[in-house]
C-alpha cells in the first residue's frame, strides 16, 4: 500500500516511539491543523492506556481542532478503544495500524 507522504511521516513517528520506549505500541496522530502527537503505550501498575489514547489526549488537551489521521503501530495493531477516542473527537478520521515494521496491517 502506497501511503501520502504525511500519512507515511505518521508511520514513521509511531514506529520510533515504540522503539525509543521498547513500549507495545506506538501511534502517531495529525490534528486538523496538521500539528502530530506521538506517544508509546503506558503499562504501569495503576494506570494502562494504548498507545493511541494517549496520542488523542495529547491531542486533545492541546486543544486540537478535531483530527484528521492516527496511526497505531505494535505487534498487534489493534486497538478498539484507541480508535473509539480518536472516532469521539473526528468521526472521519482515518485510522491506519502497521505492523512493527511500518509495514500497514
Amino acid at each position: 500500500m502506497s501511503l501520502d507522504p504525511e500519512d507515511q511521516k505518521l508511520v514513521t513517528l509511531a514506529r520510533s516511539a515504540r522503539a525509543r520506549t521498547g513500549a507495545a505500541q506506538g501511534a502517531a496522530v495529525r490534528d486538523g491543523d496538521g500539528r502530530t502527537y506521538v506517544a508509546a503505550s503506558v503499562d504501569l501498575p495503576s494506570l494502562r492506556l494504548s498507545a493511541l489514547q494517549v496520542a488523542v489526549a495529547m491531542a486533545v488537551s492541546s486543544g486540537a481542532p478535531g483530527l484528521e489521521a492516527a496511526v497505531v503501530l505494535g505487534e498487534d495493531p489493534d486497538d478498539p478503544s484507541g480508535e473509539a477516542a480518536a472516532r469521539d473527537v473526528a468521526r472521519g478520521v482515518t485510522i491506519l495500524r502497521a505492523a512493527p515494521d511500518g509495514s500497514i496491517a
